[in-house]
């Protein structure tokens, strides 16, 4: 670009553990570079900023209160679940964009996110030639579902997967306890659509030296009641307990979800949560079985304080990265996660055109599930374990960690209002 513009980043979807560090590689490398690149604005709310001119000013921000970033979880700048549709399908959308970009001398879009999220990266990528208008547009990838393609995995799987699989390791002893005379199946429900990645973590709290009953329930295995009861019940009878991990996106024969109730999410998905109460209830009927169950929901991947590093790391290195390929004249494309060897584990930062990423999701290969459909096989096991090595710990204080609160002071608007 001719003269030095400025940046707009943005975080969109279910937030995660490390998508702040992302944010930190993102605000701390375009720091660097104040001779190509001006001021770097974060859309308050995701797209939605963009498109209302929410804008916030990240110079406002010490230098330490952006490192920090890199500990804290969540999205310091709020995020959002809005998809925009095609440019011929609302013109009026990319139109508005255009008009922010201009009035606050916008030329790179760092778009932080998963799947839906590329897709909109993409579509604003697309506005330099269908417009007119010169905009690089960089998706750093996220997502806890794991499921983005190209990639080796996503920043955010990590985090999430360390969490699930410590977790399911702390009950199952737990459960195991207390057994003899009380609860024998203790069930976790863990996130993931359409991809069984979170739930394969919880397979990795059963290790050679600290065997522990698991049975998992993916959503690339269709639900069979009567090998799962079957399976259930043989662990409880050998060691006295069985811990069940289910993903939300679990279906049955008919191809519904198990836990579908009819609603639907922003983006039109079925909205899901709750099968773990289903599951429950089919242990009861068919086994008559003493149970607990849990939902991990936003614990999963709030939980900061318990962080993998190499996550943290790849989280911090892909927000660097989508700066780089900007100052390089890079569009339409995301930074990716290459592995270069299991053990060591060895990574490097890759690169992947947004066109082969929208609207792609990531499934767990055939042969990271055992035949049964009820595990992990050791290739899984190869591939999980380092993204979750390695610890991170955030600053404490009084017993709890300190997370940082930004300022996010608003930049002045130019423009007339705009509703979406």
């Amino acid at each position: 670009m001719a003269k030095k513009m400025n940046a707009f980043y943005a975080q969109s979807g279910g937030v995660t553990a490390v998508i702040n560090a992302s944010a930190c590689g993102v605000i701390e490398t375009a720091r660097k570079h104040k001779d190509k690149i001006g001021k770097v604005y974060a859309g308050r709310n995701g797209i939605i900023g963009a498109l209302t001119e929410d804008l916030i000013d990240t110079t406002k921000e010490s230098a330490k209160a952006i490192a920090a970033l890199r500990y804290t979880p969540s999205g310091a700048f709020g995020s959002c679940r809005y998809k925009l549709k095609s440019l011929e399908a609302n013109r009026r959308e990319y139109e508005r964009l255009i008009e922010v970009f201009k009035a606050h001398n916008i030329g790179y879009f760092f778009y932080n996110g998963g799947g839906d999220s590329a897709d909109t990266c993409y579509k604003v990528s697309q506005l330099s030639e269908a417009m007119g208008y010169p905009i690089q547009a960089i998706h750093v990838p996220k997502t806890v579902d794991n499921d983005l393609p190209i990639t080796d995995c996503c920043p955010g799987f990590g985090s999430v997967a360390k969490y699930i699989a410590v977790s399911t390791r702390e009950a199952s002893f737990d459960v195991a306890s207390m057994a003899k005379t009380s609860t024998k199946v203790f069930i976790v429900e863990v996130m993931g659509r359409h991809a069984g990645w979170i739930a394969a973590a919880g397979g990795m709290a059963s290790s050679p030296d600290t065997e522990i009953p698991i049975v998992i329930l993916f959503p690339e295995v269709t639900f069979d009641e009567k090998k799962f009861l079957a399976s259930v019940d043989e662990k409880v009878k050998k060691y006295g307990y069985c811990t069940v991990v289910v993903s939300e996106g679990v279906k049955g024969p008919d191809g519904k979800f198990l836990a579908d109730q009819g609603l639907k999410d922003a983006f039109g998905h079925a909205q899901l949560g709750g099968v773990a109460p289903v599951v429950a209830g089919i242990i009861k009927r068919g086994l008559d079985l003493k149970y607990h169950w849990a939902v991990a929901d936003y614990l999963q991947r709030a939980a900061r304080h318990i962080a993998s590093k190499t996550d943290v790391d790849q989280a911090y290195a892909m927000g660097r990265a989508a700066v780089e390929f900007a100052l390089k004249g890079h569009n339409s494309v995301m930074p990716t996660v290459e592995r270069v060897s299991d053990a060591p584990y060895k990574w490097k930062v890759g690169m992947a055109s947004l066109s082969k990423v929208a609207n792609v999701e990531k499934m767990m290969p055939k042969n990271f599930i055992t035949r049964d459909g009820f595990g992990i096989t050791e290739k899984c096991r190869a591939y999980l374990a380092p993204l979750m090595k390695g610890e991170d710990y955030p600053p404490y204080k009084d017993g709890l960690p300190q997370y940082v609160r930004l300022k996010n002071v608003a930049v002045a608007k130019k423009l007339a209002a705009f509703e979406v």
